[in-house]
């Protein structure tokens, strides 16, 4: 159980892991074609209706929304006890995956930690073609050699690689067709997401906030790598108004007289203030717009050294897709120092207002244990959920002795929820970890592992998960309209890992959570997915295989 161990100690040690792990792991490019695929163009029309596509997976979430909500109807509570290993591929990276496989006329293609693809047969486990990426000798890494996953657009397959680069392959041989440097990996800077094709664009973030980054999104060429546009996630003006509530109108306890001192003795933190995308944006293909989660600012724990409220870190940010230019953001933390950022990536589904009204929503969720639903136009909140998992001491800011508050290390909701908008029910993955936080203040390392404290576990606390279904209606609640909990189901441990993540299916309402492992039938229906009863388990909460399975009905 080596990796899970490594995993979960990711944000204490994981960085310096990932780094030395990758200064062993440089190679140079490597590609096997054992024989062609038989891919055909995935045109940006099969991308757009993706939310009703019942043969394909095209989106690391299933569909420009995010909903991860699959609309199959033929796996359900009738048939689902029987599903049963059908093949079992085995990668050659030894290690965590924690990639959503893209399932694209027959044809499956997954990424492994150290940036390899593999082509497979969905119905065989049958290999058509292997790409290894060129791997950087020496670099840092602030998650490992971890990768979420693919994009497929027209002809071809695109990964974005730990040593921050941006790879397009040919979807028939894997080829390399073209690669671009998205940043400088020796600063810090990396990429573990997946990227999103669309429109003739590739969309991506950059993972580094620990490592005092400057977080970005951007737009390049689908066809020849070239940047199209730029947008820092840290603007030149990161100080904000000195909010001192988050988005659940809680006392944060901040010093803002010692902030504003800091502020005119050292200026602006904004070059290396972090604030890292490394969850997929969701597309408003009507709007023209994406939306999208800014991670943690850099140090995570020591906001001696960043005054203001650090904008946009903590937030949901909407950006013209075309252009990249800023439309709206909000805000849930101003001025983190326990980095609890929000981990799950924007869906957009049509909620009702505070007057009851049915619009354009965006719902989001973090390691707070919360859900927020936001009206899609101008991101202003209309409504957040009840906690998922406690929450003690809030926010009472870390000590170099150790402040006890929850939730702890990761969350809340850290991994990527989902929606089933037929109901109107978003379903979470919830983590329970009692932490202490301790602070450590030090001065910028230059693109090294700057976390300013560290998280300890407190001994004898039990940690634990739970998984829960919230409804969409209203109530009132302490003057706030708020989200209820339908039901939870408690587990033994955190569900929590580089592959923790949950789908919906459309087969009699099911909730599915999804980890490194492939589940579906081989014919006519892949389904990327482990499925689960609304009142039990019928999967493990993890994978650490470092393999794709598919499954069949007997």
């Amino acid at each position: 159980m080596r990796f899970a161990l490594w995993m979960s100690a990711w944000k204490l040690a994981g960085a310096l892991a990932g780094a030395l792990i990758l200064t062993l792991g440089g190679s140079t490019m490597a590609w096997c074609q054992t024989r062609t695929a038989p891919a055909t163009s995935v045109t940006q029309d099969r991308l757009n209706a993706a939310a009703s596509d019942t043969i394909d997976f095209l989106h690391t979430n299933g569909n420009y929304a995010q909903t991860r909500y699959f609309p199959g109807t033929q796996i359900d509570a009738s048939n689902v006890g029987k599903l049963r290993p059908a093949w079992i591929f085995q990668t050659e990276v030894q290690d965590v995956l924690a990639t959503s496989p893209i399932v694209a006329n027959g044809v499956i293609y997954v990424t492994t930690a150290f940036n390899h693809v593999y082509a497979l047969n969905a119905k065989t486990g049958e290999e058509y073609w292997h790409y290894k990426h060129a791997m950087a000798k020496v670099t840092t890494s602030c998650c490992g050699p971890i990768n979420r996953g693919a994009a497929v657009y027209d002809d071809k397959v695109y990964m974005a690689t730990v040593d921050a680069k941006l790879v397009a392959l040919d979807a028939k041989t894997g080829s390399l067709l073209w690669q671009t440097e998205i940043a400088d990996s020796s600063r810090g800077y990396a990429e573990t997401m997946a990227p999103t094709a669309v429109d003739g664009k590739i969309l991506i973030g950059t993972s580094g906030g620990e490592f005092g980054i400057r977080g970005f999104v951007r737009a390049y060429d689908a066809h020849t790598g070239k940047l199209i546009w730029n947008f820092d996630t840290i603007p030149e003006n990161s100080v904000g108004v000195w909010a001192t509530h988050d988005a659940t109108d809680r006392d944060m306890h901040r010093d803002i007289a010692a902030e504003k001192a800091e502020l005119a003795r050292t200026g602006d933190p904004y070059k290396t203030l972090g604030g890292p995308v490394w969850q997929n944006p969701a597309v408003d293909l009507k709007t023209r717009r994406i939306y999208f989660m800014v991670g943690n600012p850099s140090p995570g724990l020591d906001g001696s050294i960043r005054p203001g409220d650090n904008l946009y870190t903590e937030s949901l940010v909407s950006l013209d897709l075309d252009s990249g230019k800023y439309v709206c953001h909000f805000q849930y933390i101003p001025h983190d120092v326990w980095d609890l950022d929000p981990a799950s990536p924007p869906i957009l589904v049509d909620v009702r207002d505070n007057e009851g009204k049915v619009i354009p929503g965006v719902v989001g969720a973090g390691k707070i244990g919360q859900v927020y639903v936001h009206d899609r136009k101008n991101c202003s909140l209309i409504r957040f959920s009840e906690p998922t998992v406690a929450q003690e001491n809030m926010w009472s800011p870390p000590t170099p002795e150790g402040t006890r508050m929850l939730p702890g290390m990761f969350g809340g909701i850290a991994s990527p929820m989902a929606v089933d908008p037929r109901l109107g029910l978003a379903y979470t993955l919830n983590i329970h970890r009692p932490t202490t936080y301790h602070v450590e203040s030090t001065p910028y390392p230059g693109g090294k592992l700057w976390m300013g404290g560290a998280w300890k576990a407190i001994p004898g606390e039990e940690m634990s998960g739970n998984v829960r279904r919230s409804t969409t209606t209203r109530a009132k609640s302490n003057g706030r309209s708020r989200r209820h909990c339908r039901w939870s189901v408690a587990r033994w441990r955190p569900l929590v890992d580089s592959s923790s993540r949950v789908k919906v299916t459309a087969g009699s309402g099911h909730m599915t959570q999804g980890p490194a492992r492939s589940y579906g039938r081989s014919s006519p229906e892949p389904v990327s997915m482990r499925l689960l009863r609304h009142t039990r388990w019928m999967a493990s909460n993890i994978s650490l295989s470092p393999r794709v399975v598919t499954s069949i009905f007997l």
